[in-house]
């Protein structure tokens, strides 16, 4: 734990899983329905930084949040990113896309194309979210405390 590190001190946005190795929280943006990410829960900087088994398991992870937010939010497209410039603590993006959203087809981080763009997108509260997540994360073997 470095406590110089928004993410070792904090969630990093609304809670909806954690295990004893990461979390997935929403990220409250509601220009991106559905933007989660999950966060490693040791400080480390690159993937390369973990061992085998657990770039494997984060990936996993990775994935079955891509699945449940495709299912949800029946987005155009997925960006999945993992940055880490501006908080060197391993974390993943997973960003649904329509192509009708503020920035498509830059990165969410780009250039805005449409400012006052919403994606018309049903409306998912965190519950069932959450709910999803934890059902997918289990039938995978995954368990949460």
């Amino acid at each position: 734990m470095d406590l110089s590190c928004e993410l070792c001190r904090e969630p990093g946005g609304e809670l909806l899983w954690q295990s004893e190795r990461c979390r997935i929280i929403r990220v409250a943006d509601p220009a991106y329905p559905g933007f989660c990410r999950v966060i490693w829960h040791d400080h480390v900087r690159e993937m390369s930084d973990l061992s085998p088994h657990d770039r494997q398991q984060l990936m996993e992870i990775v994935l079955i949040v891509e699945s449940v937010v495709r299912s949800l939010f029946r987005p155009d497209k997925i960006n999945l990113a993992a940055f880490g410039n501006m908080v060197p603590h391993l974390h993943w993006h997973i960003i649904p896309r329509w192509r009708d959203d503020k920035h498509f087809p830059e990165p969410i981080w780009g250039k805005v194309a449409r400012p006052d763009a919403r994606p018309a997108v049903d409306a998912v509260s965190s519950p069932v979210l959450a709910d999803r997540l934890k059902t997918a994360l289990a039938d995978a073997g995954y368990g949460a405390r």
